[in-house]
């Protein structure tokens, strides 16, 4: 134990809280048992380090480990936590837990059987909180973190506080909003450089290599997530690999299910599971005509690639203007609300407005006859009426 706190320490000592993300001021850390969800690389364990080197006691009482330390190759979570608990241990951070077998079962019974220590635990995107043996749902509080909004690339790359709004605040008054933020930076100077490179926070770390780790976080979650957590067989990976470049050359992707298993030799159910299965891992953002109480076996009606930095690494070459401008709205947007294909428009969000995605000079004749209906145009500082420049939707988280 004294081994994993010394590196905790280690890690602790070179945490920055230079800049923080908001998502901290969104979790009630006062609960006991809190579950933090997403893709790799967006910054999971960053942010609980720096809550812990902001708010707690770097002491006995206080201890963060990862589950992936070859440390639990021969000990218990169970024993680990008993020994921390009777040291003084009240505040307990378990990183990665799904590297741990049983981890599910050994947390309800850590969170049943010390009621004074207070846990936090991150996680694949793809974590089951809910499963026959430890059902978690009613115990852990959980939230799902993604990567950088806009608005975040731009506090950290500027050293700035810009806030969030709201989506109902960006429909309303857009032009206002856009006249206080156009007068502290210049939102499109970096827009394209964010698509293309500034949605995972390691971009800062060797901008040269951002592709290269990309792609290795994907081959990650392709080759041992999916089989470990999903139990996609292994010797289908290769399919999803070659699944994701057809779908990367042409996004969005309209799915043609029947040719599509045909073509990769997946049958018809296996291929849509796989695809929620892509989704859930937050590789692609599947559209659904409907998208309430959607089943793993409904075929999605639009597919994207999860954001737009992984157009630039999957497809640099065939990167549409068009398919960029729909995979960054989708991607700001349905983070917290819910987005829908719609015949009339592009999409349809919160069951309460309409979208039509284009450039500059997109005009909303298409779809003037709906009511709460909006065109959101790329390369404008400022709209007007019901035309919303395309970057603002970058601040809602």
């Amino acid at each position: 134990m004294n081994n994993l706190q010394e590196k905790f320490y280690r890690k602790i000592q070179e945490t920055s809280l230079t800049f923080v993300r908001s998502e901290i001021t969104s979790i009630e850390w006062n609960a006991r048992l809190i579950g933090l969800k997403g893709a790799r690389g967006v910054g999971k364990t960053t942010l609980i380090l720096q809550y812990i080197k902001k708010n707690l006691p770097l002491n006995e009482e206080t201890l963060y480990v990862s589950l992936d330390n070859i440390w639990f190759a021969e000990n218990k979570l169970t024993d680990l936590t008993d020994s921390f608990v009777k040291q003084g241990g009240k505040y307990l951070f378990l990183d990665e837990v799904h590297k741990y077998a049983n981890w599910a079962q050994e947390l309800k019974n850590i969170y049943d059987d010390y009621p004074n220590l207070k846990i936090v635990f991150t996680g694949s995107s793809l974590l089951e909180i809910l499963n026959s043996r430890a059902d978690l749902s009613r115990r852990a509080v959980v939230y799902t973190m993604q990567g950088l909004s806009y608005r975040e690339y731009l506090n950290l790359i500027l050293n700035e506080k810009l806030p969030i709004f709201s989506l109902d605040d960006i429909v309303s008054n857009h032009l206002t909003i856009a006249q206080s933020l156009n007068s502290r930076i210049k939102p499109l100077q970096h827009f394209d450089a964010y698509l293309e490179s500034g949605y995972y926070p390691f971009f800062q770390e060797e901008s040269s290599l951002y592709y290269q780790r990309l792609e290795e976080v994907i081959n990650l979650i392709l080759e041992i997530e999916l089989p470990l957590l999903r139990k996609v067989d292994i010797a289908y990976v290769i399919k999803l690999k070659q699944l994701l470049h057809i779908i990367s050359g042409s996004v969005p992707f309209r799915p043609n299910i029947s040719k599509l298993s045909e073509r990769i030799g997946i049958n018809r159910n296996t291929l849509i599971s796989y695809l929620f299965f892509l989704q859930e891992a937050h590789i692609i953002k599947n559209i659904y005509r409907d998208a309430k109480g959607i089943t793993q076996l409904q075929k999605p009606d639009k597919i994207f690639l999860e954001n737009t930095n992984l157009q630039y690494a999957f497809s640099p070459d065939n990167t549409n203007r068009g398919n960029i401008r729909e995979t960054f709205f989708v991607n700001q947007v349905s983070f917290k609300h819910l987005t829908e294909y719609t015949d009339h428009g592009d999409f349809r969000v919160a069951r309460t407005y309409t979208f039509e995605i284009g450039g500059g000079s997109k005009t909303g004749k298409q779809i003037e006859h709906l009511k709460n209906s909006y065109v959101v145009a790329d390369t404008i500082e400022y709209g007007s009426g019901n035309k919303i420049p395309l970057w603002l939707f970058g601040f809602l988280y």
